[in-house]
């Protein structure tokens, strides 16, 4: 299914301040409005329709058109600077469309910050392609305490969450409060899954174990094969692409302000032009961002949200970059025919299994679709849609539900988690001043949702951390070397470098993800033999 914004709405931007040299209300007290740029903003261009999908990679051409800004048309330089008619100011820019850049912008906006967002495709990005879990309990890991608290902390907010934001945008948002049935498929699968329940415990979690049995009394259809499992009665659902667009009609009715460009450059004041400038933060400040459609945005802070895309901004100084890299995954979503649906449920909760040490979960949706994922793979920026990761996700779910094979398929696809050195989010302040990352949440991008937009807003007005999110800090990570000679545009084997921010995206559901050539495949494992159906059935 298909989620689309609703057409022809215009967010309407709040009334400028008299003294350009006053804080704006609502801005913490150290944030400065640059006033290099003296013209006010112009009427924000109106939210279209909600990005495609699709999973066919795009790999070059010019970034997507945009229309010129209402108020006069920009003038296209090769340096990303505009007419003055296009400048616009405001109190936070928001660089990136995705469901935690729409979230920020919306938090910001509700704590009355003149907010524009910058996205040729709000609602797009890694939501398009996810699942949706909100599996807080069953996405444990061992080393990851830390970050399960603020997982944990994410799924409490989610049922006052969803109400506000339903109520907010008039619309859907998908969130089932089905529970999530992890299971193990032979006795190795079984020893992994005790494992994890057995932390899950030492966590204090709500988890219990069950029987094969007791786990197809759940699930009539699951395998016989299957060993055990984990009930969790906590762990539930949302669809990402309700949601993202539940988010961006709540965007435009708060008054966010969105331009349908690239970000190219971060704008900075301070130190001069030079290149021991450009590699270190020391006495400067972002002031804004100069769009694709060249425009320039001045703000008094910017939020860069750009998913896995979020270390390729221009113009951001090279000890700043936050160290956030792809993570590539495919999934299928399927659909239940109407003679089996009218048999009773396929699935009436999420899913997850282990199959031979690996990882899949299937999860269905109230209107009959089915999604199974998804591969993880350190591939770089390819999306590409393989026939052997979809082998070996159709492979393992059959194992599990026998029956999947009887399902319509609907789509393939794949798409990039941001992810970080530690799998946990980059929150808060950077050490640019001006600058704030909401960026590297990995595999609980849709979770962190609500926690993430508390925090940001926190962090927005206040210019601190709320102490349970501290751990999360960018400021964490030691700053990355600056490279000894200008950055070549190749890689160490030959193969071009990734192109920067700005770039067209290899597949339509991402406004963020980088184009360039898929890097060389990596050899699939040979399939082992497949497992006799008739499995002997745990008393």
């Amino acid at each position: 299914m298909h989620a689309s914004a609703e057409d022809g709405a215009t967010a309407t931007a709040p009334p400028h301040h008299d003294d350009p040299h006053r804080p704006p209300h609502g801005a913490r007290p150290d944030a400065v409005v640059p006033d290099d740029l003296a013209v006010a903003m112009s009427q924000p261009a109106s939210d279209g329709a909600a990005p495609t999908t699709g999973a066919t990679p795009r790999t070059d051409g010019p970034p997507p058109p945009t229309a010129p800004a209402p108020g006069g048309a920009a003038e296209h330089r090769p340096d990303g600077a505009g007419a003055a008619a296009s400048d616009v100011r405001c109190e936070v820019l928001v660089v990136g469309g995705g469901i935690i850049g729409l979230v920020t912008a919306w938090r910001a906006a509700q704590r009355g910050l003149r907010t524009v967002l910058a996205d040729p495709a709000p609602g797009g990005g890694a939501a398009q392609v996810a699942a949706g879990m909100l599996a807080a309990v069953t996405e444990t890991h061992f080393g990851e305490e830390t970050l399960l608290g603020l997982n944990l902390a994410s799924a409490r907010r989610y049922p006052d969450f969803v109400a506000e934001l339903t109520e907010a945008s008039g619309q859907p948002t998908g969130y089932r409060a089905c529970g999530t049935l992890a299971v193990a498929l032979d006795s190795d699968d079984r020893a992994q899954l005790r494992d994890l329940h057995a932390l899950q415990q030492r966590c204090g979690l709500d988890a219990r174990w069950l029987t094969g049995r007791e786990c197809r009394r759940l699930e009539p259809l699951l395998a016989p094969g299957v060993r055990g499992g984990v009930w969790v009665e906590g762990d539930h659902q949302i669809d990402p692409r309700l949601l993202a667009a539940a988010l961006l009609t709540a965007c435009r009715r708060a008054g966010v302000a969105f331009r349908h460009s690239w970000a190219r450059r971060l704008t900075l004041a301070g130190a001069g032009d030079t290149r021991e400038a450009a590699e270190h933060a020391g006495g400067r400040r972002a002031t804004g961002a100069v769009l694709a459609d060249g425009a320039r945005v001045a703000a008094g802070q910017v939020v860069l949200a750009g998913g896995s895309l979020s270390g390729r901004l221009a113009g951001v100084p090279a000890d700043v970059v936050p160290p956030v890299r792809p993570v590539k995954g495919q999934l299928l979503r399927l659909r239940v025919p109407a003679p089996l649906a009218a048999a009773g449920p396929f699935l009436s909760r999420t899913v997850r299994a282990v199959v031979r040490g690996g990882q899949i979960y299937l999860v269905p949706r109230a209107n009959g679709e089915l999604i199974v994922g998804a591969t993880t793979e350190e591939v770089g920026w390819d999306t590409t849609v393989t026939a052997g990761g979809l082998y070996e996700l159709l492979r393992d779910a059959h194992e599990v539900l026998p029956g999947v094979t009887e399902l319509e398929l609907v789509e393939a696809l794949a798409g990039l988690r941001p992810g970080s050195p530690d799998n946990a989010p980059l929150l808060g302040p950077s050490p640019l001043p001006g600058l704030v990352l909401a960026t590297g949440h990995h595999r609980n991008g849709v979770l962190l949702t609500p926690v993430t937009g508390d925090v940001l807003a926190d962090v927005l007005t206040t210019g601190e951390l709320p102490p349970y999110a501290r751990p999360f800090t960018p400021l964490r990570f030691p700053p990355a070397p600056a490279p000894a000679t200008a950055p070549a545009r190749e890689t160490a084997n030959g193969a071009p470098a990734p192109p920067p921010y700005d770039a067209p995206p290899p597949y339509d559901t991402s406004p963020v993800a980088p184009a360039g050539p898929a890097p060389a495949p990596v050899p699939d494992r040979p399939a082992p033999a497949t497992r006799p159906t008739d499995a002997p059935q745990e008393p």
